[in-house]
């Protein structure tokens, strides 16, 4: 059964209509091929000025749905040639994290991102997108590996934050992370990074440390969920779509904060509605700025990229 937002429903009774005219069409061998069109244009027209207004509590619900695009379906259409890469050689193997080697248009690169699943097994299976330590040293293995055959990193990132339980602090979640981060500020190969859905806390930023950051249209990225935030400031979480109004967490504000390099546009009614629309516009953006990295020297880059994260506390201050 198809996920319906609260307001997508009356572009999904439009759609259901459309759905229902071509069934009898099928059994009545009926022409509907016009009165389909002009459905279809009337969704695409409500879908536009739909999501040309939402406000981030509703880019929120959509960065969080459950059909939208995952890792692995812009692993599959963007990249050839994968060869994952697992574990981390101390503990065991994270599956919120995969990662590996593979080839974007013929180049050679290292491709890390957060899997969220797409069913009730795979989520299970990749907790949700929740990286344990273990999760992020593997990404650290990769990132050193990159650096040390000089090849690109692409990373994803989705996820509501690190995963917090026990044993994740007892094997040094906060350590993972800031070496994560530290690493990342020090190898010399190309890093971009895409926000593919929630960019949540310090589990996205240890894996959006790059050179280029871009974010789909409809994704979020905080340093704490609405929902968490609203926790902490009025110990009341159902005030989630209050706190989402000022914590600047879509796309458009953190552009405008230059926090990040790039908003990535999503197909009309957002990446969930045509996945494939979705992972070709990402493939083309990050084909666009891996052009403009590889003009830099991997001494410069690199500090420029220490630079870039320090000016973003300086630039969030002013603002």
């Amino acid at each position: 059964m198809r996920f319906v937002l609260d307001f997508e429903k009356q572009v999904v009774d439009l759609e259901n209509k459309i759905w229902a005219l071509r069934e009898s069409a099928k059994i009545g061998d009926i022409d509907v091929t016009s009165e389909i069109l002009k459905m279809q244009r009337k969704v695409d027209n409500i879908l536009t000025q739909l999501y040309k207004s939402l406000t981030p509590w509703q880019k929120t619900q959509v960065a969080r749905h459950p059909e939208r695009p995952k890792f692995t379906d812009y692993l599959n259409h963007i990249f050839t040639d994968f060869v994952e890469l697992s574990g981390d050689r101390l503990f065991a193997d994270d599956e919120a994290i995969i990662g590996g080697l593979a080839r974007i248009n013929d180049i050679p690169c290292v491709v890390i991102g957060q899997e969220k699943g797409h069913d009730t097994e795979s989520r299970l299976k990749h907790n949700f997108g929740m990286a344990r330590p273990e999760g992020y040293r593997k990404a650290q293995r990769l990132l050193a590996l990159a650096n040390r055959f000089a090849l690109p990193v692409f990373t994803f990132i989705d996820t509501p934050g690190a995963c917090p339980d026990a044993g994740a602090e007892e094997r040094g979640i906060a350590t993972a992370l800031a070496e994560c981060i530290a690493l990342s500020l020090q190898i010399d190969s190309i890093c971009i990074s895409t926000i593919i859905g929630e960019g949540g806390s310090g589990g996205a930023i240890a894996l959006a440390t790059s050179d280029y950051v871009l974010m789909l249209e409809h994704s979020i990225y905080s340093v704490i969920s609405p929902e968490g935030c609203a926790s902490i400031l009025w110990k009341d979480d159902t005030k989630a779509a209050l706190t989402s109004e000022f914590q600047k967490l879509t796309a458009q504000d953190l552009l405008s904060l230059r926090a990040i390099d790039s908003i990535v546009k999503e197909p009309v009614g957002g990446a969930h509605r045509n996945k494939t629309k979705a992972c070709e516009a990402v493939k083309n953006e990050l084909l666009t700025f891996h052009k403009m990295a590889i003009r830099n020297k991997a001494a410069s880059r690199t500090k420029s990229r220490r630079q870039r994260f320090k000016a973003i506390g300086d630039e969030f201050i002013l603002k």
